[in-house]
């Protein structure tokens, strides 16, 4: 089982970059209830709902048409960041991909996350480790990190996962908390 799990795993961590395109090459971002790295309270998590295919420019208060450069990173991350809370998977890798910084470790987690929701957990573990990469002190990727190996069997590795966070931010902060509960309540 550890041997095989190792095999998945390397195989996720290089095949990854190339299923999902050139923007895993270039890095990208993550994080769930931080602003930027390590943690902390962010600043955009009321964007107004666009209809498909369209993202809210706070610029000029309207929807606008999903592309490149259509809007800032910090919109396009509070974006596909409600996407994925909401379970819009598929929609908010569409915008989550359109950030210009691909080192961001916000959308990178949140790249990972819609992925891993979505029933592709390797291509998520490869996200996540991108998001580590750019930032290996943005603790809330561990959180993630931890849930997908619980997916995949290994609560040993959700268990490093939750060694980190408590590194990071100690054994109060809400991730690791959300992660110590998942890990206690699996059952494989």
């Amino acid at each position: 089982m550890q041997f095989r799990y190792a095999l998945i795993v390397a195989s996720a961590l290089f095949l990854a970059p190339l299923a999902v395109g050139p923007s895993l090459g270039a890095g990208g971002g993550g994080g769930d209830s931080s602003g930027g790295s390590g943690g902390g309270s962010g600043g955009g998590g009321n964007t107004p709902q666009c209809a498909k295919g369209k993202i809210y420019d706070k610029k000029t208060k309207k929807c606008v048409t999903q592309k490149s450069g259509a809007v800032d990173d910090d919109t396009i991350y509070w974006t596909g960041r409600q996407l994925a809370q909401k379970g819009s998977y598929d929609e908010a890798i569409k915008v989550l991909s359109l950030a210009q910084n691909k080192n961001d470790p916000r959308i990178l987690n949140y790249l990972g996350y819609s992925h891993r929701k979505a029933g592709r957990v390797l291509v998520g573990l490869g996200y996540y480790e991108e998001a580590l990469r750019a930032d290996p002190n943005y603790y809330v990727v561990y959180e993630y990190l931890g849930e997908a190996h619980l997916q995949l069997g290994d609560v040993a590795a959700a268990k490093k996962q939750l060694a980190e966070i408590e590194k990071r931010c100690g054994a109060t902060c809400v991730e690791y908390n959300e992660l110590a509960v998942q890990i206690d309540a699996y059952k494989g």
